[in-house]
């Protein structure tokens, strides 16, 4: 089965960047009861002082789509809306090994 993953770049308004991670690590701890979702890891950036970068691992990408009608999911958007500036990059990708990879 080809997972799903998403690398995303999100950058908070100026000053924001740590109420955005404690939003983000909100969904991360959520995500651990979401069936589908093998991965949620919130980085920061030392040479980007807003940017927060989110990695995803997915058993495939309808358990990510579906991931984001629960409300509690949509709860947490709502929350951290405020605190974006703006996105930037997003790559989706398909896991395929290594070093804390589970496939099943």
């Amino acid at each position: 089965m080809i997972k799903f993953g998403l690398f995303g770049k999100v950058i908070a308004h100026a000053g924001q960047r740590d109420a955005l991670v404690k939003v983000l690590l909100e969904a991360a701890t959520l995500m651990e009861t979401v069936e589908g979702c093998e991965l949620y890891i919130v980085n920061i950036s030392d040479s980007e002082p807003e940017a927060v970068w989110v990695t995803e691992i997915w058993r495939d990408e309808s358990d990510h789509k579906d991931s984001l009608m629960i409300e509690e999911t949509k709860a947490i958007i709502q929350r951290g809306r405020p605190l974006i500036a703006g996105f930037g990059e997003q790559t989706k990708l398909c896991p395929v090994g290594g070093k804390g990879f589970f496939e099943g």
